[in-house]
């Protein structure tokens, strides 16, 4: 699909503040509301919007840790090490990277002894791992929500 000036605007508004009615983004760009809908429901149907959420500070609800590692998996075990990783509560986020078969992923836990119990008792406990580092998150400086048009 081919995004337009107006497609971007709208996306770059939702992006700031999903919550935005239809009314005040049809405001915003001089267009109806009926027809930011429309345009809206065809980002959707295309997949450029997947869905609308909520974005939770990790720290206000408990999770005073956010933790970074880079997992090395032997070739036949690495989508079943992912989907092990991926279905965990504490595990934020998880992706293939290129490398090695090599999975980065963002882990949030409440304190140093949840991350210890984790990596301990869920993550060398998977078959199939030749190597993790990690890394704890001092202090964030950006944290990016949507993609910048």
């Amino acid at each position: 699909m081919k995004l337009d000036d107006t497609d971007k605007k709208i996306l770059q508004l939702l992006t700031e503040n999903g919550r935005l009615s239809y009314v005040d983004i049809g405001k915003e760009l001089g267009l109806s509301r009926v027809s930011i809908r429309d345009r809206v429901q065809q980002l959707m149907k295309n997949g450029v919007i997947e869905k609308f959420s909520v974005v939770i500070n990790s720290e206000k609800v408990g999770k005073g840790v956010s933790a970074f590692f880079e997992v090395d998996c032997e070739p036949a075990h690495l989508v079943e090490v992912a989907q092990a990783l991926a279905d965990n509560p504490a595990v934020a986020s998880c992706y293939q990277m290129t490398g090695p078969s090599t999975l980065h992923m963002h882990v949030l836990v409440e304190d140093f002894t949840s991350l210890e119990r984790f990596i301990n008792n869920e993550l060398y406990a998977l078959e199939g791992i030749s190597r993790v580092e990690s890394h704890i998150l001092l202090r964030r400086f950006k944290s990016r929500t949507g993609l910048k048009l």
